[in-house]
């Protein structure tokens, strides 16, 4: 096995070493079998995001990097290449579990420390995949800013957020408190193709009305939108619908981009999967972004559709925090966080 590398990565701020040298293999067992998770206990919880990145949040956390979710599409994967990791199969299978996170946070928050500044979770990789029901340290997480009364927000693919729900309305009593789900399409189809570790879509729409219920706001961001496969008017007005009807407030969608190293390996699968798109796509992404219009065209679809089913529409980048950031001494590493949210 190659040794790892904690190097620099987008996520965790260019800094020469990330992690404690000491990493510790487990091999996963019964529903985590397949998986391999690498415990690392990081210099660092809280991340800040550059100025100059423009993102509605300054603050982050990650407890994990890698994902099962396995998402074709998924932005995070090059990530693991900065550790001497593949974007591909590693990325999926190898998890890196941040296992000092919670003690790391109590020290982060200490009075004098931290200025109670918005902090935004599922920015990197999502903080409720499958092995945080093995190691909960999101909900530890949560639980040590919930007693903090520091505002938070998640954006998440799983429903196991519902294992979490008195927790959150607890905490959104207190504090400016909201998650967000990511449900890019209802097609049983392009979802089984592209998102196969995800929870169905029907059941995030479920999740959403669970969470709003609660008194737990919860938006959606229709994303990503991938052409060719689930940019068809019928089926972003099928997940549109849904979700108004879940009282998902905002709505909000982002049509794929493609950076450097996601697009090699989205492209690689797309050959495989749906050959027949493959010229399209190349046209459509000479650089990482598609072009405007089309990035209009989709916002605009989405838009129409909230608000003819009489939802609230939102664009992605107005809809997070709602209290200007504030600054705070210097905790650790100045951390970068690349994902548009709600």
């Amino acid at each position: 096995m190659s040794r790892i590398r904690w190097r620099v990565a987008d996520d965790d701020g260019g800094q020469a070493a990330l992690f404690e040298e000491e990493v510790e293999r487990h091999v996963g067992r019964g529903e985590f079998r397949g998986l391999e998770f690498l415990h690392v206990n990081a210099r660092t919880i809280i991340n800040e995001v550059p100025a100059a990145s423009h993102l509605p949040f300054r603050f982050t956390i990650n407890a994990y990097r890698g994902c099962s979710h396995a998402c074709t599409y998924c932005f995070a994967r090059p990530t693991h290449e900065y550790l001497g990791l593949s974007a591909g199969e590693d990325f999926e299978r190898r998890i890196v579990v941040k296992v000092n996170a919670v003690e790391r946070l109590r020290a982060e928050l200490a009075p004098g420390r931290w200025a109670g500044d918005h902090i935004a979770m599922g920015t990197n990789t999502d903080p409720y995949q499958r092995c945080e029901g093995k190691y909960h340290l999101t909900r530890g997480i949560v639980e040590v800013l919930a007693e903090a009364r520091n505002p938070f927000s998640i954006l998440t693919k799983s429903t196991l957020i519902l294992r979490d729900l008195d927790l959150l309305a607890e905490a959104a009593a207190h504090a400016d408190v909201r998650a967000n789900f990511s449900i890019g399409t209802l097609d049983e189809e392009v979802w089984k193709l592209t998102e196969p570790g995800t929870p169905h879509p029907m059941r995030r729409v479920e999740a959403v009305a669970r969470l709003n219920g609660a008194g737990v706001p919860c938006g959606v961001l229709v994303a990503p939108v991938l052409p060719g496969l689930s940019d068809a008017p019928e089926q972003l007005e099928a997940v549109v619908q849904a979700c108004v009807e879940a009282g998902a407030r905002p709505i909000a969608s982002i049509l794929l981009h493609l950076r450097p190293g996601v697009r090699e390996h989205y492209l690689g699968w797309l050959a495989g999967a749906r050959p027949d798109l493959v010229p399209a796509y190349e046209a459509l992404y000479p650089r990482s972004y598609a072009p405007k219009s089309a990035q209009d065209r989709v916002a605009r679809t989405v838009s129409e559709l909230v608000e003819r089913h009489g939802g609230r529409p939102a664009r992605p980048s107005g809809a997070r925090s709602s209290s200007k950031p504030r600054s705070r001494p210097p905790a650790g590493p100045v951390g970068q966080q690349m994902e548009l949210r709600l």
